[in-house]
C-alpha cells in the first residue's frame, strides 16, 4: 500500500511539473512574440548602467553628420585602454522609433569579421559578439536606408559581467540625417584640408544595374551600352563636373555620345605629368590639379550577369593634394543622361585614408538636350541648362516617371576599395590588422633586389636595338652569376630590358602615340534596315613630350540589318472629343491622333489623323406668329433658326461676321485653331436664350513633331 502511494505521488509530481513548464514556456513564447526585438531591448535596462563616455566610443569613418542613401559606411566600437568589454549590441533606428517593430530599424549591417560579430538570432537587424570574451575593438559595415528614410540613429551597448553602458546620447550614439541634392544645388567640395600622409592606391569597380528587368518601362532593347568611363583623381582647385554647374565641351560628348576623348584631354591639360631624366630624380611638369586618369572600357550590352563578364574596374592614386575622386558614364541610348560622383573626398578627417566607399547612383541629366525618353531625337537645350539630378516627377514620359513622386532606382553601384599606401603614414587612428594585411598583400617590389647570397658580374653592354624602324623596341644587357654562397637562395636578374629605338630617328619621332590594335565592331544599333556600329582601339603610350595624342580612338558607320525592311506608320491614341461647335440645335465636334513615325521602306500608309461626328446640344427656340413681324427693317419667316437666318438679323439678334481663325494651339502634333461670331444687338422683342455669341473650332497641324 505504502508503495502504491509512493508511485502516485511520483506520477502527480511529474505531471504537475510538465504542466508547469508548458505554462511558462507559452507565456515565455506569447512575451517574446509580442513586440519585435523588445525582449533585447528590455535586457539592455537590467543591471548596472553605467556613462561610458571616456572609456568607449562608438564612431564612424570620417565622422560624417549626414549620409547619403544607399551609401555603406565603416562603422567602429572601440574601447580606450585600459577598458575592454566582452559583449556588445548594435542597433540602428529611425528617428523617433523604439525599436519594436522591423519598420523602426534603418539600413543593414554587414559582417566584416564573423570571428568577432555576427546577428542577433531572435533580432535579426542587431549586431553582436560571435563568442564573449575580452575584446578592445570590433567593426562592421552600416549600407544606410533608401531616399525618405529621413534620420537615423547608431547605438551601442557595451556588456562587462553585470555592468552594462547604454547612451541615447554621447559617445555611444551616433545621430545621422540624409543627405539630399536639391534641384541646382552645387556639389559639395570638402571644407578642410586633407592632412593625411604619402599616398593610397583605389581600386574603383562599376557595377550595373540598369537593365529592362528593373527598368522595364520604355527599356531600349537594341544598343543599349554603358559609354567608356572617365574620370581621375584631382584637387579642390579642379572639378570635372558638379551639380548646379553646367557641362564643359567634354562633359557634353559623353553625355550625349559617350566619347571620352575631350574630356580626357580637358584632363590631361590638369594633369601632374612626370619624366624620369638619367641618373636624375623625377621632374614634374605642366598642371598638378590630377593625380590620376581612371579609365574603363565600354558595355555592350548594358548589363550582363557577373558570371559572364566580369565588372569593369580601373586603379588610380590619391596624395594629400590631389585626394578627391570624380568620374562620369553614360547610359545610352539616352538625350544626355549619365551616372558618376562629383569631387567624392578619399581623406578623412583622423588624417588616413577611406578604407571602403560603395555608393548607389542614381541619372543625371547634363543639361545639354532636352529628350525626355531615352531615344528621343536630338533637340540642343538652347539656353544650355545646369546639370542636374533626374527624378521621378521630370516628364509623364521619361522612362523614369512616378506619379507618386517615388526614388528612381538606381542604375548603378560604385565600389571603391583601398588596396595599398605608400610613404610614412600620419594617421590619428591606429591602424587595424586588415589595413596592414592590405598594405603588405599589395606591396610593390623593389627594382632590383639581390639576395646577400648572389655574387654577379658587371653588366654587359646594351645590345643592338631590336626594332629597325623609329618603332620603340628592345634591347638587353646580361651579367654572369659568379658565385652562389646559399644553394636554396635563388638568384634571380640576371637580364635587364629597356625600350629603344634605332639612332637615325629624330626627335620629333619619339614623340609619337602608341595605339593598340582596333576592337571588333559592335552590333549594329537596329535589328532591321539602317543602323550604326562602333569600334574602340586605346592609347597604349602617350607621347614622352607630354603632348596629347591626336589619333582618333573611335570610329563609327552605317550598318545595314535585313535590307527596306519594312516600317510601318505608327499613330498616337485619340484625343478627347471637342467642345460642339454650336450652342444650340446641330453642329459637330472632332478629335484628332499624330502621326508618331512615318512609314518607310514601303510599310503600311498612316490611318486617319481627324475623325468628325454630330453633336445635339439642346434644341433652338422657335418663334411664335408675332416674332415674324418686320425687325430691324428686313421680314423673317416662320420656323426654326438657324441655317435660314441671316447673319445681320438672326432670331432677332444682329450678329456680326465671322471672325478670322485663331493661331493653331499647337505647331505639331495635333492642334486646334477657333472662330467666333459676336453678338451685335438684341433687337427688342427677341428670344433671350437664342442671341448668344458663337464658337466654330477645327484640327490643324495634324503632323508629327
Amino acid at each position: 500500500m505504502g508503495l502504491q502511494m509512493y508511485s502516485l505521488l511520483l506520477l502527480y509530481y511529474l505531471i504537475s511539473s510538465l504542466v508547469c513548464d508548458a505554462v511558462a514556456f507559452a507565456e515565455a513564447s506569447e512575451g517574446i512574440s509580442d513586440v519585435y526585438c523588445e525582449r533585447i531591448l528590455r535586457a539592455q535596462t537590467q543591471g548596472t548602467r553605467r556613462d561610458g563616455h571616456h572609456e568607449f566610443r562608438l564612431r564612424m569613418e570620417g565622422d560624417p553628420e549626414t549620409y547619403r542613401p544607399g551609401s555603406t559606411y565603416r562603422v567602429v566600437l572601440m574601447a580606450t585602454s585600459p577598458a575592454y568589454f566582452r559583449g556588445f549590441t548594435l542597433i540602428a533606428l529611425k528617428e523617433g522609433r523604439e525599436g519594436t517593430v522591423e519598420d523602426d530599424y534603418a539600413g543593414q549591417f554587414q559582417i566584416i569579421d564573423e570571428g568577432e560579430t555576427q546577428f542577433m538570432t531572435d533580432c535579426p537587424p542587431a549586431v553582436t559578439e560571435s563568442t564573449p570574451r575580452r575584446r578592445t575593438r570590433i567593426q562592421v559595415f552600416w549600407t544606410a536606408p533608401a531616399v525618405g528614410a529621413g534620420c537615423v540613429t547608431l547605438k551601442a551597448s557595451i556588456f562587462q559581467k553585470k555592468i552594462i553602458y547604454f547612451q541615447d546620447e554621447g559617445s555611444l550614439t551616433i545621430p545621422l540625417c540624409e543627405k539630399e541634392h536639391a534641384f541646382g544645388e552645387a556639389t559639395e567640395t570638402p571644407e578642410m584640408d586633407c592632412c593625411a600622409c604619402g599616398t593610397a592606391k583605389y581600386r574603383l569597380t562599376f557595377h550595373g544595374n540598369w537593365s529592362e528587368k528593373v527598368h522595364p518601362k520604355d527599356y531600349p532593347r537594341r544598343a543599349n551600352h554603358w559609354s567608356a568611363l572617365i574620370g581621375a583623381s584631382h584637387s579642390k582647385s579642379y572639378m570635372l563636373w558638379e551639380y548646379g554647374g553646367f557641362a564643359t565641351e567634354g562633359v557634353r560628348q559623353v553625355a550625349e555620345f559617350g566619347s571620352p576623348i575631350r574630356m580626357e584631354e580637358e584632363i590631361r591639360q590638369k594633369l601632374a605629368i612626370s619624366r624620369t631624366i638619367p641618373h636624375r630624380s623625377m621632374v614634374l611638369f605642366k598642371g598638378n590639379e590630377v593625380m590620376t586618369v581612371i579609365k574603363t572600357k565600354a558595355q555592350w550590352p548594358a548589363w550582363q550577369p557577373l558570371n559572364l563578364r566580369a565588372a569593369p574596374s580601373a586603379e588610380f592614386f590619391v596624395d594629400r593634394a590631389r585626394h578627391l575622386m570624380s568620374f562620369l558614364t553614360m547610359l545610352g541610348p539616352s538625350p544626355d543622361w549619365n551616372v558618376g560622383l562629383s569631387g567624392e573626398d578619399l581623406c578623412t578627417k583622423e588624417c588616413g585614408w577611406i578604407q571602403k566607399l560603395v555608393a548607389d547612383l542614381i541619372p543625371w541629366d547634363a543639361g545639354t538636350d532636352s529628350g525626355v525618353t531615352y531615344e528621343s531625337p536630338n533637340k540642343p537645350t538652347i539656353p544650355q541648362d545646369k546639370i542636374r539630378p533626374l527624378t521621378s516627377l521630370d516628364h509623364p514620359q521619361s522612362p523614369f516617371y512616378d506619379p507618386e513622386g517615388g526614388a528612381i532606382i538606381p542604375l548603378a553601384r560604385i565600389t571603391v576599395e583601398r588596396i595599398a599606401r605608400t610613404g610614412q603614414q600620419c594617421n590619428v587612428i591606429p591602424d587595424t590588422l586588415d589595413d596592414i594585411m592590405t598594405d603588405i598583400g599589395h606591396e610593390e617590389k623593389k627594382e632590383d633586389n639581390i639576395p646577400e647570397t648572389c655574387i654577379y658580374s658587371e653588366w654587359s653592354p646594351w645590345s643592338a636595338c631590336s626594332s629597325a624602324t623609329c618603332e620603340k623596341g628592345r634591347q638587353m644587357r646580361q651579367r654572369m652569376l659568379k658565385a652562389q654562397l646559399d644553394p636554396t637562395v635563388p638568384c634571380p636578374h640576371t637580364q635587364d630590358f629597356q625600350p629603344c629605338m634605332t639612332p637615325e630617328c629624330t626627335v620629333e619621332e619619339t614623340f609619337t602615340c602608341m595605339m593598340s590594335e582596333w576592337i571588333s565592331w559592335s552590333p549594329c544599333s537596329v535589328s532591321c534596315g539602317m543602323g550604326m556600329r562602333s569600334r574602340e582601339r586605346y592609347i597604349k603610350q602617350f607621347p614622352e613630350d607630354s603632348s596629347l595624342c591626336q589619333h582618333q580612338i573611335e570610329e563609327t558607320e552605317k550598318c545595314v540589318v535585313n535590307d527596306e525592311c519594312s516600317i510601318d506608320c505608327m499613330v498616337s491614341d485619340w484625343s478627347d472629343w471637342y467642345e460642339c461647335n454650336k450652342s444650340c440645335g446641330k453642329g459637330h465636334t472632332i478629335r484628332t491622333r499624330m502621326v508618331k513615325l512615318e512609314p518607310q521602306f514601303g510599310g503600311s500608309t498612316c490611318p486617319e489623323t481627324i475623325q468628325r461626328k454630330k453633336c445635339k446640344i439642346r434644341k433652338c427656340q422657335t418663334k411664335t406668329k408675332e416674332e415674324t413681324r418686320e425687325v430691324g427693317g428686313k421680314r423673317r419667316r416662320h420656323g426654326k433658326a438657324g441655317s435660314d437666318a441671316v447673319v445681320g438679323d438672326q432670331q432677332g439678334c444682329r450678329m456680326q461676321s465671322w471672325t478670322s481663325w485663331t493661331y493653331c494651339s499647337k505647331s505639331c502634333g495635333g492642334g486646334i485653331q477657333e472662330r467666333f461670331m459676336y453678338l451685335k444687338k438684341r433687337v427688342k422683342g427677341s428670344l433671350e436664350n437664342n442671341c448668344k455669341d458663337r464658337k466654330e473650332i477645327r484640327a490643324c497641324h495634324v503632323h508629327p513633331c
